[in-house]
Protein backbone atom coordinates (compact mmCIF):
# COMPACT_ATOMS: atom_id res chain seq x y z
CA UNK A 1 0.00 0.00 0.00
CA UNK A 2 2.83 2.38 0.90
CA UNK A 3 4.51 1.56 -2.43
CA UNK A 4 1.27 2.38 -4.31
CA UNK A 5 0.87 5.70 -2.48
CA UNK A 6 4.50 6.58 -3.13
CA UNK A 7 4.10 5.79 -6.82
CA UNK A 8 1.00 8.01 -7.04
CA UNK A 9 2.80 10.91 -5.31
CA UNK A 10 5.81 10.59 -7.62
CA UNK A 11 3.51 10.44 -10.65
CA UNK A 12 1.67 13.60 -9.57
CA UNK A 13 4.95 15.47 -9.00
CA UNK A 14 6.21 14.43 -12.41
CA UNK A 15 2.97 15.49 -14.08
CA UNK A 16 3.03 18.85 -12.29
CA UNK A 17 6.67 19.40 -13.21
CA UNK A 18 6.04 18.45 -16.81
CA UNK A 19 3.05 20.80 -16.98
CA UNK A 20 4.94 23.68 -15.41
CA UNK A 21 7.92 23.02 -17.62
CA UNK A 22 5.70 23.03 -20.70
CA UNK A 23 4.18 26.35 -19.75
CA UNK A 24 7.56 27.84 -19.07
CA UNK A 25 8.90 26.82 -22.44
CA UNK A 26 5.86 27.90 -24.48
CA UNK A 27 6.76 30.97 -26.59
CA UNK A 28 5.12 34.27 -25.64
CA UNK A 29 2.55 35.51 -28.08
CA UNK A 30 4.22 37.90 -30.50
CA UNK A 31 2.82 41.42 -30.68
CA UNK A 32 0.71 42.01 -33.76
CA UNK A 33 2.72 43.52 -36.61
CA UNK A 34 1.48 47.00 -37.41
CA UNK A 35 2.34 49.12 -40.42
CA UNK A 36 1.34 52.78 -40.34
CA UNK A 37 1.47 55.45 -43.03
CA UNK A 38 2.09 58.99 -41.80
CA UNK A 39 1.75 61.86 -44.28
CA UNK A 40 3.24 65.23 -43.42
CA UNK A 41 3.50 68.58 -45.16
CA UNK A 42 6.77 69.33 -43.38
CA UNK A 43 9.55 70.09 -45.85
CA UNK A 44 13.22 69.19 -45.95
CA UNK A 45 14.59 72.72 -46.32
CA UNK A 46 13.87 73.63 -42.69
CA UNK A 47 14.88 70.18 -41.42
CA UNK A 48 11.30 69.52 -40.32
CA UNK A 49 10.71 66.45 -42.47
CA UNK A 50 13.93 64.95 -41.15
CA UNK A 51 12.70 65.60 -37.60
CA UNK A 52 9.44 63.74 -38.26
CA UNK A 53 11.39 60.81 -39.69
CA UNK A 54 13.71 60.77 -36.66
CA UNK A 55 10.70 60.52 -34.34
CA UNK A 56 9.31 57.61 -36.36
CA UNK A 57 12.67 55.83 -36.28
CA UNK A 58 13.07 56.30 -32.53
CA UNK A 59 9.56 54.96 -31.93
CA UNK A 60 10.17 51.94 -34.14
CA UNK A 61 13.38 51.16 -32.26
CA UNK A 62 11.33 50.79 -29.08
CA UNK A 63 8.39 49.01 -30.78
CA UNK A 64 9.75 46.21 -32.94
CA UNK A 65 6.28 45.30 -34.19
CA UNK A 66 5.52 48.78 -35.54
CA UNK A 67 6.65 50.19 -38.89
CA UNK A 68 5.93 53.82 -39.73
CA UNK A 69 6.31 55.01 -43.30
CA UNK A 70 6.64 58.81 -43.42
CA UNK A 71 5.74 60.53 -46.68
CA UNK A 72 6.11 64.25 -47.47
CA UNK A 73 3.45 66.06 -49.48
CA UNK A 74 3.02 69.74 -50.24
CA UNK A 75 0.28 71.22 -48.04
CA UNK A 76 -2.48 71.42 -50.63
CA UNK A 77 -1.49 68.13 -52.22
CA UNK A 78 -1.74 66.46 -48.82
CA UNK A 79 -5.28 67.78 -48.37
CA UNK A 80 -6.39 66.67 -51.82
CA UNK A 81 -4.63 63.30 -51.72
CA UNK A 82 -5.91 62.49 -48.22
CA UNK A 83 -9.46 63.16 -49.35
CA UNK A 84 -9.01 61.07 -52.49
CA UNK A 85 -7.35 58.18 -50.62
CA UNK A 86 -10.03 58.24 -47.93
CA UNK A 87 -12.84 58.08 -50.45
CA UNK A 88 -11.02 55.18 -52.13
CA UNK A 89 -10.84 53.40 -48.77
CA UNK A 90 -7.06 53.49 -48.43
CA UNK A 91 -6.01 56.60 -46.47
CA UNK A 92 -2.86 56.92 -44.36
CA UNK A 93 -3.47 56.12 -40.70
CA UNK A 94 -2.76 59.71 -39.69
CA UNK A 95 -1.34 63.01 -40.90
CA UNK A 96 0.96 65.67 -39.42
CA UNK A 97 -0.47 68.85 -40.89
CA UNK A 98 -1.89 72.36 -40.51
CA UNK A 99 -5.08 73.27 -38.68
CA UNK A 100 -7.08 74.46 -41.68
CA UNK A 101 -7.26 70.89 -43.00
CA UNK A 102 -9.62 70.12 -40.12
CA UNK A 103 -12.46 71.94 -41.89
CA UNK A 104 -12.57 69.95 -45.13
CA UNK A 105 -11.66 66.69 -43.39
CA UNK A 106 -14.50 66.95 -40.88
CA UNK A 107 -17.00 68.11 -43.48
CA UNK A 108 -16.23 65.00 -45.51
CA UNK A 109 -16.25 62.85 -42.34
CA UNK A 110 -12.70 61.58 -42.90
CA UNK A 111 -11.09 62.00 -39.44
CA UNK A 112 -12.03 61.19 -35.86
CA UNK A 113 -12.23 63.55 -32.87
CA UNK A 114 -9.17 63.18 -30.66
CA UNK A 115 -10.53 63.55 -27.12
CA UNK A 116 -10.12 59.80 -26.59
CA UNK A 117 -6.67 59.66 -28.18
CA UNK A 118 -4.77 61.99 -25.84
CA UNK A 119 -5.05 63.96 -22.60
CA UNK A 120 -5.86 67.31 -24.17
CA UNK A 121 -5.57 69.19 -20.87
CA UNK A 122 -1.78 68.97 -21.32
CA UNK A 123 -1.79 71.16 -24.43
CA UNK A 124 -1.95 74.93 -25.00
CA UNK A 125 -5.55 76.13 -25.18
CA UNK A 126 -4.92 78.40 -28.15
CA UNK A 127 -3.59 75.51 -30.20
CA UNK A 128 -6.62 73.37 -29.32
CA UNK A 129 -9.00 76.17 -30.26
CA UNK A 130 -7.65 76.25 -33.79
CA UNK A 131 -8.89 72.68 -34.41
CA UNK A 132 -12.16 72.86 -32.49
CA UNK A 133 -15.28 72.58 -34.64
CA UNK A 134 -18.82 72.11 -33.32
CA UNK A 135 -17.50 71.55 -29.81
CA UNK A 136 -15.12 68.72 -30.74
CA UNK A 137 -11.33 68.76 -31.08
CA UNK A 138 -10.05 67.22 -34.32
CA UNK A 139 -6.29 67.35 -33.94
CA UNK A 140 -3.64 66.73 -31.26
CA UNK A 141 -1.30 69.76 -31.19
CA UNK A 142 2.38 69.26 -31.98
CA UNK A 143 3.47 72.90 -31.95
CA UNK A 144 1.83 76.21 -31.10
CA UNK A 145 2.15 79.33 -33.14
CA UNK A 146 2.61 78.66 -36.86
CA UNK A 147 2.47 82.44 -37.12
CA UNK A 148 4.21 85.05 -39.23
CA UNK A 149 6.65 87.54 -37.72
CA UNK A 150 9.33 90.01 -38.74
CA UNK A 151 12.80 88.56 -39.23
CA UNK A 152 15.73 90.90 -39.80
CA UNK A 153 19.42 90.77 -40.66
CA UNK A 154 21.41 92.40 -37.87
CA UNK A 155 24.26 93.11 -40.29
CA UNK A 156 21.94 95.40 -42.23
CA UNK A 157 19.65 96.78 -39.54
CA UNK A 158 20.42 97.20 -35.85
CA UNK A 159 16.92 97.94 -34.57
CA UNK A 160 13.77 96.71 -36.33
CA UNK A 161 11.05 99.29 -37.11
CA UNK A 162 8.27 99.54 -34.55
CA UNK A 163 5.69 101.20 -36.84
CA UNK A 164 4.89 101.20 -40.54
CA UNK A 165 6.09 104.82 -40.78
CA UNK A 166 9.43 103.59 -39.44
CA UNK A 167 9.29 100.64 -41.83
CA UNK A 168 8.97 102.95 -44.83
CA UNK A 169 11.71 105.28 -43.60
CA UNK A 170 14.18 102.48 -42.85
CA UNK A 171 13.14 100.48 -45.91
CA UNK A 172 13.90 103.37 -48.28
CA UNK A 173 17.34 103.78 -46.74
CA UNK A 174 18.11 100.09 -47.17
CA UNK A 175 16.68 99.59 -50.67
CA UNK A 176 19.60 100.01 -53.05
CA UNK A 177 20.25 98.25 -56.33
CA UNK A 178 19.30 94.60 -55.93
CA UNK A 179 18.92 94.88 -52.13
CA UNK A 180 15.47 95.53 -50.64
CA UNK A 181 14.19 96.83 -47.36
CA UNK A 182 11.63 94.07 -46.87
CA UNK A 183 10.40 90.96 -48.67
CA UNK A 184 7.74 88.30 -48.16
CA UNK A 185 5.63 85.85 -50.15
CA UNK A 186 3.41 88.18 -52.18
CA UNK A 187 1.53 85.30 -53.79
CA UNK A 188 -0.32 83.90 -50.79
CA UNK A 189 -3.09 85.54 -48.73
CA UNK A 190 -1.69 84.05 -45.53
CA UNK A 191 0.79 86.97 -45.71
CA UNK A 192 -2.09 89.41 -46.35
CA UNK A 193 -4.05 88.52 -43.21
CA UNK A 194 -1.73 90.14 -40.61
CA UNK A 195 -1.93 93.51 -42.36
CA UNK A 196 -5.72 93.17 -42.64
CA UNK A 197 -5.89 92.72 -38.86
CA UNK A 198 -3.74 95.80 -38.39
CA UNK A 199 -6.26 97.82 -40.38
CA UNK A 200 -9.07 96.50 -38.19
CA UNK A 201 -10.41 93.88 -40.58
CA UNK A 202 -11.22 90.19 -40.41
CA UNK A 203 -12.28 87.62 -42.95
CA UNK A 204 -15.50 86.48 -41.26
CA UNK A 205 -18.50 88.14 -39.65
CA UNK A 206 -19.38 87.45 -36.02
CA UNK A 207 -20.95 84.10 -36.94
CA UNK A 208 -17.50 82.85 -37.96
CA UNK A 209 -18.58 81.57 -41.38
CA UNK A 210 -19.87 84.56 -43.40
CA UNK A 211 -17.09 86.13 -45.48
CA UNK A 212 -16.36 89.83 -44.92
CA UNK A 213 -13.77 90.61 -47.58
CA UNK A 214 -15.28 93.62 -49.35
CA UNK A 215 -14.63 96.08 -46.54
CA UNK A 216 -12.84 99.38 -46.02
CA UNK A 217 -10.22 97.51 -44.01
CA UNK A 218 -9.44 95.22 -46.97
CA UNK A 219 -9.29 98.15 -49.39
CA UNK A 220 -6.99 100.06 -47.03
CA UNK A 221 -4.79 96.98 -46.66
CA UNK A 222 -4.40 96.44 -50.39
CA UNK A 223 -3.74 100.14 -50.93
CA UNK A 224 -1.05 100.07 -48.23
CA UNK A 225 0.66 97.09 -49.86
CA UNK A 226 0.56 98.85 -53.21
CA UNK A 227 2.19 101.88 -51.59
CA UNK A 228 5.05 99.80 -50.19
CA UNK A 229 5.63 98.21 -53.58
CA UNK A 230 4.95 100.90 -56.15
CA UNK A 231 5.27 104.23 -54.34
CA UNK A 232 7.91 103.62 -51.68
CA UNK A 233 9.51 100.82 -53.73
CA UNK A 234 10.96 98.99 -50.73
CA UNK A 235 9.81 95.59 -52.01
CA UNK A 236 10.78 93.63 -55.13
CA UNK A 237 8.47 93.70 -58.14
CA UNK A 238 7.66 90.02 -57.56
CA UNK A 239 8.45 87.51 -54.84
CA UNK A 240 7.05 84.13 -54.00
CA UNK A 241 8.14 82.11 -50.97
CA UNK A 242 11.36 80.83 -52.52
CA UNK A 243 12.42 84.22 -53.88
CA UNK A 244 11.89 85.97 -50.55
CA UNK A 245 13.75 83.20 -48.72
CA UNK A 246 16.74 83.41 -51.07
CA UNK A 247 16.97 87.21 -50.94
CA UNK A 248 17.01 87.17 -47.16
CA UNK A 249 19.59 84.40 -46.88
CA UNK A 250 21.85 86.09 -49.42
CA UNK A 251 21.76 89.40 -47.54
CA UNK A 252 19.79 91.12 -50.29
CA UNK A 253 16.81 91.82 -48.03
CA UNK A 254 17.16 93.52 -44.66
CA UNK A 255 13.81 92.25 -43.40
CA UNK A 256 11.58 89.29 -44.16
CA UNK A 257 8.10 88.31 -43.02
CA UNK A 258 8.01 84.56 -42.52
CA UNK A 259 6.67 81.97 -40.13
CA UNK A 260 7.97 80.27 -37.01
CA UNK A 261 8.44 77.10 -39.04
CA UNK A 262 11.40 78.79 -40.78
CA UNK A 263 13.29 79.88 -37.66
CA UNK A 264 15.39 76.74 -37.34
CA UNK A 265 16.64 77.06 -40.90
CA UNK A 266 17.49 80.76 -40.60
CA UNK A 267 19.11 80.22 -37.24
CA UNK A 268 21.39 77.59 -38.81
CA UNK A 269 22.28 79.67 -41.86
CA UNK A 270 22.51 83.13 -40.25
CA UNK A 271 23.48 82.44 -36.66
CA UNK A 272 23.86 85.62 -34.58
CA UNK A 273 22.84 87.79 -37.54
CA UNK A 274 19.20 86.71 -37.18
CA UNK A 275 16.83 88.99 -35.32
CA UNK A 276 13.11 88.45 -34.62
CA UNK A 277 10.45 91.05 -33.82
CA UNK A 278 6.78 91.85 -34.21
CA UNK A 279 5.51 92.97 -37.59
CA UNK A 280 5.45 96.80 -37.30
CA UNK A 281 2.36 98.48 -35.89
CA UNK A 282 0.11 100.24 -38.43
CA UNK A 283 0.80 103.94 -37.90
CA UNK A 284 -2.60 105.11 -39.16
CA UNK A 285 -4.64 102.80 -36.87
CA UNK A 286 -2.35 102.20 -33.90
CA UNK A 287 -3.07 98.47 -34.22
CA UNK A 288 -0.60 95.61 -34.38
CA UNK A 289 -0.83 93.35 -37.43
CA UNK A 290 -2.53 90.14 -36.34
CA UNK A 291 -1.05 87.04 -37.97
CA UNK A 292 -3.01 83.82 -37.79
CA UNK A 293 -1.89 81.47 -35.04
CA UNK A 294 -2.46 77.75 -34.79
CA UNK A 295 0.19 75.04 -34.89
CA UNK A 296 0.83 71.68 -36.42
CA UNK A 297 -1.41 68.74 -35.59
CA UNK A 298 -1.89 65.01 -35.72
CA UNK A 299 -5.20 64.19 -37.43
CA UNK A 300 -6.31 60.55 -37.47
CA UNK A 301 -8.28 58.76 -40.15
CA UNK A 302 -11.61 57.48 -38.88
CA UNK A 303 -10.92 54.19 -40.66
CA UNK A 304 -8.14 53.28 -38.19
CA UNK A 305 -9.10 50.70 -35.57
CA UNK A 306 -7.65 47.98 -33.34
CA UNK A 307 -3.90 47.52 -33.06
CA UNK A 308 -3.26 50.29 -35.60
CA UNK A 309 -5.21 52.81 -33.55
CA UNK A 310 -3.38 51.74 -30.39
CA UNK A 311 -0.05 52.28 -32.16
CA UNK A 312 -1.15 55.69 -33.43
CA UNK A 313 -2.12 56.73 -29.88
CA UNK A 314 1.23 55.57 -28.54
CA UNK A 315 3.15 57.40 -31.24
CA UNK A 316 1.23 60.64 -30.64
CA UNK A 317 2.01 60.44 -26.92
CA UNK A 318 5.66 59.73 -27.71
CA UNK A 319 6.05 62.51 -30.29
CA UNK A 320 4.52 65.13 -27.99
CA UNK A 321 6.15 64.15 -24.70
CA UNK A 322 8.33 66.66 -22.84
CA UNK A 323 11.63 65.37 -24.21
CA UNK A 324 10.53 65.39 -27.85
CA UNK A 325 8.77 68.74 -27.54
CA UNK A 326 12.01 70.28 -26.30
CA UNK A 327 13.92 68.43 -29.04
CA UNK A 328 11.60 70.13 -31.55
CA UNK A 329 12.46 73.47 -29.95
CA UNK A 330 16.17 72.75 -30.39
CA UNK A 331 15.97 71.46 -33.94
CA UNK A 332 13.20 73.62 -35.44
CA UNK A 333 13.00 76.63 -33.09
CA UNK A 334 9.23 76.24 -32.82
CA UNK A 335 7.10 76.91 -29.78
CA UNK A 336 5.88 73.65 -28.22
CA UNK A 337 2.21 72.79 -27.74
CA UNK A 338 2.77 70.98 -24.45
CA UNK A 339 2.14 73.40 -21.58
CA UNK A 340 4.98 72.13 -19.41
CA UNK A 341 7.44 72.48 -22.29
CA UNK A 342 6.27 75.99 -23.15
CA UNK A 343 6.82 77.05 -19.54
CA UNK A 344 10.51 76.07 -19.39
CA UNK A 345 13.50 78.40 -19.15
CA UNK A 346 14.56 77.08 -22.55
CA UNK A 347 11.78 79.22 -24.05
CA UNK A 348 11.95 82.15 -21.66
CA UNK A 349 15.71 82.66 -21.97
CA UNK A 350 15.95 82.36 -25.76
CA UNK A 351 15.65 85.80 -27.46
CA UNK A 352 14.36 84.31 -30.71
CA UNK A 353 11.73 82.12 -29.07
CA UNK A 354 10.78 84.89 -26.67
CA UNK A 355 10.25 87.27 -29.60
CA UNK A 356 8.27 84.61 -31.46
CA UNK A 357 6.05 84.19 -28.41
CA UNK A 358 5.68 87.98 -28.20
CA UNK A 359 4.38 88.06 -31.78
CA UNK A 360 2.03 85.16 -31.11
CA UNK A 361 0.20 86.98 -28.32
CA UNK A 362 -1.05 89.70 -30.73
CA UNK A 363 -2.09 87.12 -33.30
CA UNK A 364 -5.53 85.67 -33.82
CA UNK A 365 -6.61 82.04 -34.04
CA UNK A 366 -6.92 80.81 -37.61
CA UNK A 367 -10.50 79.65 -38.30
CA UNK A 368 -10.59 75.88 -38.96
CA UNK A 369 -14.02 75.96 -40.61
CA UNK A 370 -14.37 74.77 -44.21
CA UNK A 371 -15.59 78.23 -45.23
CA UNK A 372 -12.02 79.43 -44.67
CA UNK A 373 -11.01 77.49 -47.75
CA UNK A 374 -13.45 79.65 -49.71
CA UNK A 375 -11.79 82.77 -48.36
CA UNK A 376 -8.28 81.55 -49.20
CA UNK A 377 -9.28 80.63 -52.75
CA UNK A 378 -11.12 83.93 -53.22
CA UNK A 379 -8.35 86.13 -51.82
CA UNK A 380 -5.37 84.68 -53.66
CA UNK A 381 -6.04 85.74 -57.28
CA UNK A 382 -7.28 89.17 -56.21
CA UNK A 383 -4.24 89.77 -54.00
CA UNK A 384 -2.03 88.95 -56.98
CA UNK A 385 -4.10 91.25 -59.19
CA UNK A 386 -3.84 94.13 -56.73
CA UNK A 387 -0.08 93.67 -56.30
CA UNK A 388 0.39 93.65 -60.06
CA UNK A 389 -1.88 96.71 -60.38
CA UNK A 390 -4.18 94.97 -62.82
CA UNK A 391 -7.02 95.72 -60.40
CA UNK A 392 -7.73 98.54 -58.01
CA UNK A 393 -7.99 97.72 -54.30
CA UNK A 394 -11.72 98.40 -54.50
CA UNK A 395 -12.28 96.05 -57.45
CA UNK A 396 -10.08 93.35 -55.92
CA UNK A 397 -11.95 93.45 -52.60
CA UNK A 398 -15.33 93.28 -54.34
CA UNK A 399 -14.19 90.31 -56.45
CA UNK A 400 -12.90 88.51 -53.35
CA UNK A 401 -16.26 88.84 -51.67
CA UNK A 402 -18.21 87.66 -54.70
CA UNK A 403 -16.04 84.57 -55.16
CA UNK A 404 -16.09 83.68 -51.46
CA UNK A 405 -19.89 84.00 -51.23
CA UNK A 406 -20.35 81.80 -54.31
CA UNK A 407 -18.03 79.17 -52.84
CA UNK A 408 -19.84 79.15 -49.48
CA UNK A 409 -23.18 78.64 -51.23
CA UNK A 410 -21.70 75.69 -53.11
CA UNK A 411 -20.33 73.90 -50.07
CA UNK A 412 -23.55 74.40 -48.14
Amino acid sequence: MKRVLLFIVVLLVCMTTAFAGGQKEAPAKAAEAVKLALWTQEGESEGAFQFVVSLAEAFQAAHANVTIEVLNKETEALREDFQTASLAGDPPAFVWTVNDHAGPFTTANLIMPVESLADLSKYVEGALGAVTINGKVWGVPISSGNHLMLLYNKDLIATPPATTDDLIKVGKQLTKGDTYGIVWNQMEPFWLVPWLGGFGGQVFDKDGVTPTLNTKAMVDTLRFLQELKFTQKIMPAESDYGTADTLFKEGKAAMLINGDWSLGDYKNTMGARLGVARIPKISSTGKWPAPYTSGKYFMVSNKVTGAKLDAVKEFIAFATNQANQLAMVEKLTRLPALKTALDTDRIKNDPILKSSSDQMVVGTGMPPVIEMRCNWDAMKPELIAALSKTKTPEDAAAAMQKAAEACVKTIK
